[in-house]
C-alpha cells in the first residue's frame, strides 16, 4: 500500500474536470452549476427525495473511507442515523469504500450519497441511497466542492458544517525519506490526496462554511488554519493523531438537534468537547479544539513580531530548552504553540521579548484558541493549536504555504532547526515513518 500511494504522492497528478472547472475565480466564489455539470456525470438513484425546506445547520460530512480506515466509516454513519436528519438539522454525508478491506455491509464498492435518515441497525447503512457514484476520487478536492454543491442543494440550510473524515498529516510529514505527504483525504484507489493548498482551494470554491472539521489526525496546526482562515469562521482539529473511532457523531449531532439554533462558536465547542469526552470516558488520552478563524490573520504578525524579537536577542539557549520541554504530538516537530512560548517567555531576561510573548500568550488564549478539550496527562500542555518547529532539518515545502509567505515565521523556522538539539530528544527526528502512522489504528 505505502509503495503505490509513494508513486502517485511523486508523480503530478491531474485532477479530472473540465476546462468550465479549471476557469473558475475562487476568490469569488464557485459557479456551482458548471461544477456540477462537468463533474456529476452519474444519475440520480432517488429511493426517496430528501428533506424539504430550509435547515438551521447542515453537517456535510466526506467519509473518505476507500482505505484501512473503511470498517470505521460504516460504523461513524451508522451514528449518524442513530440521530438522524430534522427539519432543522440535516446530515448530508458522501461514504467511499474500496475493495480489499471491510466486507460489511453487503460489501458495495464506490461511493454513495445520503440524507441521513434516524435508524437504530448499527450493523447497516438503511439511510435511502440518493446518488451512487461508481468510481470518483476523493483525494480531488474538486470533487469535494462537487459534494458540498450536491449537499446544499439537496439539504439547504442557514449555515452549515463540513466535516473532512480520513487520515490527516498535518502540513507535511514523511521527512526521513524526504517525500512530502502533506494534507488530508488519502483515496488509496486513486493515490491521490489533498494538500493543505488545495483544502484552500475547495473551501474557496464551496463559499464560506460556518465550522470545518478535520476528523483526522494532526490537523489542527497554525499553518493549516491560517491556510483556510477566510472560508471558514472556525476551525476544528486535533493537534495529536485521533484514534481510529474518530468523532461520535451521536454525541455530536445528538446536542445539535436538541439545540438547532446553537451559534457556530457553539457547534465548534461542542465538537471538541463532545469528542474528548468519548474518550475520557474508555480513559484514553486525546486532544480537540476550535479556533477562531479570523483571529489567524493578527496572530502571524503578532508571532512574526515576537519571533523577530527572540532571534535579535539571540536566546539559542532559552528556545533550545523550550524546544525541548514543549508539548509534542506524534510527529516532534510538531509543537504546541502556546506552550512553547510560555516557556520561552518564563526563561528569557530580554524585556522586549518577554513584553511581545505577554502579549502573544493572552492573544492566542483569548482570541486565537475558542475552546480546548483535552484528556489525559500526556496533553496536559495541550493547549490547542500546534506550529512547525523543527530540529536538525527545515522542510523547504514549508516555503509554499501561506503562513510562511505572508509572514516571518520561515525565517524563525529556518533559524531555530540549526540550533542543536540534546541527543536525548531524538535530534528532532519523526517518531515514527508514514509507513507505520499510515497503517496503525489512527486518523
Amino acid at each position: 500500500m505505502l509503495k503505490s500511494c509513494l508513486a502517485a504522492f511523486a508523480a503530478v497528478l491531474v485532477c479530472a474536470g473540465s476546462a468550465a472547472a479549471d476557469k473558475i475565480d475562487f476568490d469569488q466564489g464557485v459557479d456551482v452549476k458548471a461544477i456540477v455539470q462537468s463533474l456529476q456525470a452519474q444519475p440520480m438513484q432517488a429511493a426517496r427525495a430528501p428533506q424539504a425546506g430550509v435547515a438551521e445547520w447542515t453537517v456535510m460530512v466526506y467519509v473518505n473511507a476507500k482505505n484501512n480506515l473503511e470498517s470505521y466509516g460504516l460504523t461513524d454513519v451508522n451514528e449518524m442515523e442513530k440521530v438522524g436528519s430534522t427539519d432543522q438539522v440535516k446530515i448530508a454525508v458522501e461514504f467511499g469504500r474500496i475493495k480489499g478491506y471491510s466486507s460489511a455491509d453487503g460489501n458495495w464498492v464506490g461511493q454513495r450519497r445520503y440524507i441521513v435518515a434516524k435508524d437504530a441497525d448499527m450493523s447497516k447503512i438503511a439511510s435511502p441511497v440518493l446518488q451512487d457514484i461508481p468510481k470518483a476520487d476523493m483525494g480531488d478536492w474538486k470533487h469535494l466542492v462537487e459534494f458540498v454543491a450536491w449537499a446544499k442543494q439537496n439539504a439547504p440550510a442557514k449555515r452549515y458544517m463540513l466535516v473532512v473524515w480520513n487520515h490527516g498529516s498535518g502540513w507535511s510529514k514523511a521527512r526521513r525519506s524526504q517525500v512530502v505527504i502533506n494534507g488530508i483525504s488519502y483515496d488509496d484507489e486513486s493515490g491521490n490526496h489533498m494538500t493543505t493548498q488545495d483544502m484552500a482551494s475547495a473551501l474557496a470554491g464551496m463559499g464560506k462554511v460556518e465550522v470545518y472539521a478535520s476528523d483526522a489526525c494532526l490537523m489542527q496546526m497554525a499553518e493549516i488554519g491560517y491556510q483556510i482562515r477566510d472560508h471558514a469562521d472556525y476551525v476544528v482539529g486535533s493537534e495529536e493523531t485521533e484514534p481510529a473511532d474518530g468523532y461520535t457523531y451521536d454525541t455530536l449531532l445528538g446536542p445539535l438537534s436538541a439545540k438547532p439554533a446553537m451559534s457556530a462558536a457553539e457547534l465548534a465547542k461542542l465538537t471538541a468537547d463532545a469528542y474528548t469526552a468519548h474518550y475520557a470516558s474508555i480513559n484514553q488520552g486525546a486532544a480537540q479544539s476550535a479556533v477562531k478563524a479570523s483571529a489567524l490573520a493578527r496572530l502571524l504578525p503578532m508571532l512574526g513580531a515576537w519571533t523577530d524579537a527572540v532571534i535579535a536577542a539571540n536566546e539559542t539557549a532559552v528556545v533550545k530548552s523550550a524546544r525541548s520541554a514543549a508539548q509534542k504530538f506524534y510527529y516532534s516537530d510538531n509543537k504546541d504553540l502556546l506552550h512553547f512560548v510560555r516557556l520561552v517567555d518564563a526563561g528569557t531576561q530580554n524585556p522586549v521579548v518577554k513584553a511581545k510573548g505577554t502579549e502573544l500568550e493572552r492573544f492566542l488564549k483569548d482570541e486565537v484558541i475558542s475552546a480546548n478539550a483535552v484528556t489525559g496527562s500526556k496533553y496536559k500542555d495541550a493547549y490547542g493549536l500546534a506550529v512547525y518547529i523543527p530540529s536538525g532539518y527545515y522542510n523547504s515545502a514549508y516555503d509554499g504555504l501561506a503562513w510562511a509567505k505572508d509572514g516571518s515565521y520561515a525565517r524563525f523556522a529556518k533559524w531555530i532547526k540549526d540550533i542543536k538539539e540534546d541527543p536525548s530528544n531524538g535530534g528532532g527526528d519523526d517518531e515514527g515513518g508514514w509507513d507505520d502512522y499510515y497503517k496503525q489504528a489512527s486518523r
